[in-house]
């Protein structure tokens, strides 16, 4: 998808909501409440399992308020190596593109600790050369999909697919320098061009910074997984030992809540902050637009502009993790929707939206437990 940035995107003032007074941190368990709407909330909720134009939903999580209002699961998990199994709170389901958000959180850790530069040249070596005219993508152009790469995000086989070939085919074996090698098809910062090569691109600067292989797991271990709890994490690397950060992270559903909760909450988890929150805001600011979805691209998460503040990391046939800073809520999905489908799936989400804004309460205030 590619489209030139449009001359006026919307004014968007991030906002976060403060962890409710006295509330556990779900770094173990998640609390539970109800909501004064828990029968409506549930009945939308049993739409994505239940109609046929939502296709296959392996799981649902609404959080509101820091609180689980509804989990639910479904389907089954392939396995190459073993039979299938029933997908449970514990099955371990894949991120695919929701990845691009956890590295965005990661690029942030290392921004505020100025170890790495938003506005110099980006650190890709093979872009080093001065008469190079890739040597001006700076680290923003690459994080708000603005590098001007020709990278083709196509997933029709058959056809020509960077994206393909660098997941499987001739590129798996390295997929940053695969597509670093690409060339520019527009000038650095003037079109919008969604790219999954592009992110990878990104997790070979963070490992060159890290280390690469079990020293980029360490680093996202303490400072990402570890603290919100988030053991049901396994990111895959690829074969230099650069996390494939456009695709590949396996957790539990529950534990990419936790993740949605520590954007809604600004970067702070039980009193430490992991990231500031100034980075966090640069998740909800848009940079372009994509014609086909009508939604709105920040850094590495897609923004809707609905009254509410929602941004979302999204993932390929349907992942989503939802939030909706003005609700203090959290929605995720997981499943198996072919692309057609993404307008049913968003007026889905708004439903559940509609809901929740129908029983919010400021954070003041003290939600029934």
């Amino acid at each position: 998808m590619t489209v030139d940035q449009p001359n006026e995107l919307p004014e968007v003032t991030p906002r976060f909501a403060p962890q409710p007074e006295g509330l556990a941190w779900p770094s173990e368990e998640w609390p539970r409440m109800t909501s004064p709407f828990q029968d409506e909330l549930e009945g939308v909720v049993d739409e994505m399992f239940t109609r046929e134009e939502l296709a296959v939903t392996n799981a649902v999580v609404v959080v509101q308020h820091g609180r689980v209002l509804v989990e639910r699961y479904g389907g089954v998990q392939e396995f190459f190596d073993r039979s299938p199994e029933p997908i449970v709170a514990t099955s371990q389901l894949l991120s695919w593109s929701m990845a691009k958000s956890v590295l965005h959180m990661i690029i942030g850790t290392l921004v505020d600790e100025h170890r790495l530069s938003l506005d110099d040249p980006a650190p890709v070596p093979e872009w080093g050369s001065s008469d190079d005219p890739r040597r001006a993508i700076r680290l923003r152009d690459l994080l708000a999909m603005r590098d001007g790469l020709g990278f083709v995000e196509n997933y029709e086989i058959g056809q020509v697919s960077h994206v393909i070939e660098m997941l499987f085919g001739e590129g798996k074996e390295d997929m940053a320098g695969y597509t670093a090698r690409i060339e520019l098809a527009h000038e650095p910062d003037t079109h919008f061009n969604y790219s999954s090569g592009t992110t990878n691109v990104l997790s070979r600067i963070v490992a060159d910074q890290v280390g690469r292989g079990d020293e980029y797991l360490a680093y996202l271990r303490t400072r990402l997984f570890d603290p919100l709890g988030m053991h049901s994490a396994v990111p895959t690397f690829d074969p230099t030992g650069v996390f494939v950060a456009s695709s590949y992270l396996h957790a539990r559903a529950l534990d990419f809540a936790k993740f949605g909760l520590l954007y809604l909450r600004g970067g702070e988890w039980a009193g430490r902050q992991l990231v500031s929150r100034e980075w966090c805001a640069t998740a909800q600011v848009p940079h372009s637009r994509d014609p086909e979805s009508g939604l709105y691209y920040s850094w590495q998460w897609w923004v809707t502009g609905d009254e509410y503040g929602t941004y979302l990391a999204s993932g390929y046939e349907g992942q989503m993790i939802n939030v909706v800073p003005e609700l203090d809520a959290v929605i995720v999905r997981f499943g198996h929707s072919p692309e057609e489908g993404f307008a049913q799936r968003y007026a889905w989400r708004d439903r559940v939206i509609s809901v929740l804004a129908k029983s919010y309460v400021p954070s003041n205030s003290n939600p029934r437990s």
